[in-house]
């Protein structure tokens, strides 16, 4: 029900009167992305927002304000009252990444919580995987994640955890939170009824904890004192801890860049700006027409690789990186290759690669044909390489939601082996129910696991649970973890963690290579399996709305790519994904007989949208091809004309179009992120006399909507 009491300058109507959050809005829509809400962040006072509600903001600008992050904070909170599924005086775990250096907007959503009568347990900034561990501890009601991980500075937003396993919200979780969301009338004079408790210290103990036991970090019977390890906190929740853990854990030599927590996360450093490269030349890091110029970790890298040259051929000392983004989930692995002066880079699908190849090795009992989940985005030949170490591949859409949804399936799966009767009967058939709908709810996956827990059905400490490895090409990997709780209890614990693939690949490889020659140990590690092609084409600045199953952008990209491959002999066929309806997976088949695929989906964290290619080395060309025809769809359909950034990306690019454009030329945050999104269009290169047009960016500049 809508407040009746003064409005904020906020909530003031927009036009014709709608009330701000009662506009029509479509019966299933949704707030969340991939993982929560991300955006741009103003305050709500920005002249530019004014007359505009919250949400408002949210919806029409592509803005969150701190009002927004106490509604959306609120709303979910209540939501769980109303549930049951927490109570007033119930507690709520809340941590942040170090971006918002005043804290305007991790106030709002402690103040958000502690309005809905739950007090707030703050753990201050921590990396993403400590808080559903400290929810899990506390045996709280739910837990938040204020950032934007990977995001720039200028970015904020929710990362939102439920009390069941730290699952994330899946779609109709997601929709009666937006639903709740959008009822939400004023709450400026709503009291702070829950109390606020600090809790960073004892957090920061227990990541500590479950960072150094070797059943988490797998370094037992390891060494790595031979080993110079660079560390790349991106500025973020990371610093400081990351090399604590890497320096007890026994590197020879621990060394951390990017390390001011002056609130510019991820700026010039971390996983995304190495998306899409398995290799970083020296000519990369050229000052001036380096593609990686700025980014310190590659820099010192390059550096010590040339001072420590002679050891590193030698084989007595290796030089690697450990990267990671700005709340430290994510992780990718460096290692300077000493024989071809170049750094070798491991993204998810390679480090997971390596993780599973060290448990199959380590125990082949007790994982052969256990699982192992990856999403489309990785290396289509992921999946034939787990399944020659003995793994069953899972097939999951972007997101590790997704992945941590199909664990909670396997856990249930586990647990109802061996039941018979009734009961089993009908829990089985409500389990396959739950596989096969549309609609999927977290609260459904729970409400099943609490039958088990009244019959004392199966194994609650998963002792024998038939899950290896999930994995993300992006850098999140999620393999078994343990905590013990308040009472001495095991708890196991399933999140994305960057430090503990860091501590897993390194132990992986430590026990899987640390022996090996130095020709085949730098080989093993550029090609721990046999790569396919892969390659992402962006297109940023968009009305992603216009892309989704059954639109007229979604219809006339799928029949360009069906006539494209059938024009070079593929056959295609479009995949659904039950949970991600609107992705556009179409099927190849070469005629060679190969499988390799395209698929078309909008990011959930980014105002952008992409085209995935995935084949064997033999289809790129085709790939390539059929790839660019869809992009050049996408830009001339897709781009929005109204957004500043879109007239910003045309100024730029009629300058360089000109002549190149030094990057000195180039100032101002924003302008600066606006030519870090041409260089990912690849509509931009770098060169030695400035930034020049690529073909495809002549083609744009002439083709673009007026």
């Amino acid at each position: 029900m809508v407040s009746v009491l003064p409005r904020q300058r906020s909530d003031r109507p927009i036009k014709a009167m709608t009330p701000p959050n009662k506009r029509s809005i479509p019966p299933r829509f949704r707030v969340q992305g991939t993982d929560g809400i991300r955006r741009e962040v103003r305050r709500a006072n920005d002249p530019s927002l004014k007359g505009l509600s919250p949400v408002q903001a949210f919806l029409d600008r592509g803005v969150i304000t701190e009002e927004f992050m106490e509604r959306y904070a609120y709303a979910h909170v209540t939501s769980l009252i109303r549930a049951g599924r927490l109570r007033r005086g119930d507690s709520f775990v809340v941590g942040w990444d170090p971006r918002d250096v005043e804290g305007y907007f991790t106030g709002a959503v402690i103040h958000g919580i502690r309005k809905a009568g739950v007090h707030a347990v703050v753990l201050g900034t921590v990396p993403t995987p400590l808080v559903p561990m400290a929810m899990l501890y506390r045996q709280a009601g739910g837990a938040f994640m204020v950032t934007a991980s990977h995001n720039p500075k200028d970015q904020n937003g929710i990362k939102t955890f439920l009390a069941y396993r730290g699952m994330k919200l899946l779609p109709e979780n997601d929709i009666a939170l937006t639903r709740a969301l959008m009822s939400l009338g004023s709450l400026r004079s709503k009291p702070l009824k829950g109390r606020r408790i600090n809790w960073r210290q004892p957090a920061l103990d227990l990541f500590r904890r479950f960072s150094l036991d070797p059943e988490n970090s797998w370094c037992r019977d390891v060494s790595f004192k031979d080993i110079i390890l660079v560390v790349d906190p991106a500025r973020g929740s990371l610093t400081g801890i990351a090399r604590e853990v890497f320096k007890k854990t026994g590197f020879g030599k621990v060394v951390e860049v990017n390390n001011r927590l002056n609130g510019d996360v991820n700026l010039n450093s971390g996983v995304a700006d190495l998306e899409g490269y398995s290799v970083i030349s020296r000519d990369m890091i050229q000052k001036g027409s380096g593609l990686f110029s700025k980014h310190a970790a590659l820099l010192k890298l390059f550096e010590l690789g040339r001072k420590h040259k002679n050891r590193l051929r030698s084989g007595t000392l290796r030089l690697s990186g450990a990267v990671f983004d700005g709340d430290g989930d994510r992780f990718y692995r460096l290692d300077y290759h000493p024989g071809k002066d170049c750094l070798l880079v491991l993204s998810g699908d390679q480090t997971a690669y390596l993780q599973a190849a060290y448990l199959m090795k380590r125990d082949p009992k007790k994982y052969k044909g256990t699982v192992y989940i990856h999403t489309v985005e990785s290396d289509l030949n992921t999946a034939r390489a787990v399944a020659r170490l003995g793994y069953r591949p899972q097939l999951s859409p972007v997101g590790d939601k997704w992945v941590l949804r199909r664990i909670a399936l396997l856990i249930l799966e586990t647990r109802m082996k061996g039941m018979r009767g009734m009961p089993a009967a009908a829990l089985k058939k409500k389990l396959a129910s739950l596989k096969q709908s549309e609609k999927q709810d977290a609260s459904a996956l729970e409400t099943l696991e609490k039958h088990l827990d009244r019959l004392s059905a199966g194994d609650p400490e998963l002792r024998n649970l038939p899950f290896a490895v999930g994995s993300e090409e992006t850098g999140h990997n999620i393999t078994l973890g343990w905590i013990e709780g308040k009472g001495g209890e095991r708890l196991p614990v399933f999140c994305g963690n960057g430090l503990k693939s860091a501590l897993n690949t390194f132990a992986a490889s430590q026990f899987l290579l640390g022996d090996q020659p130095v020709a085949r140990y730098y080989a093993r590690l550029e090609r721990p399996f046999p790569p396919g092609y892969k390659q992402t084409l962006y297109v940023y600045t968009i009305h992603q709305k216009q892309f989704a199953n059954g639109s007229r952008v979604w219809h006339r990209i799928r029949r360009g790519i069906l006539k494209a491959a059938r024009e070079r002999g593929y056959q295609g066929r479009v995949t659904p994904f039950r949970e991600d309806r609107d992705m556009l997976y179409l099927a190849l088949t070469s005629p060679k007989g190969t499988q390799a695929g395209i698929f078309v989906r909008n990011s959930g964290t980014e105002n952008k949208i992409s085209v995935n290619l995935r084949g064997a080395k033999g289809d790129a060309a085709a790939l390539q091809a059929m790839g660019e025809q869809a992009v050049r769809i996408l830009f001339t359909a897709l781009k929005n004309q109204d957004s500043p950034h879109y007239k910003m990306e045309l100024d730029l690019l009629s300058r360089i179009a000109g002549k190149p454009l030094m990057e000195s030329q180039v100032t101002g945050p924003t302008d600066r992120r606006v030519m870090v999104a041409l260089e990912k269009q690849k509509l931009v290169q770098p060169s030695a006399n400035g930034w020049r047009l690529t073909p495809l960016g002549s083609w744009y500049i002439t083709s673009a909507p007026e």
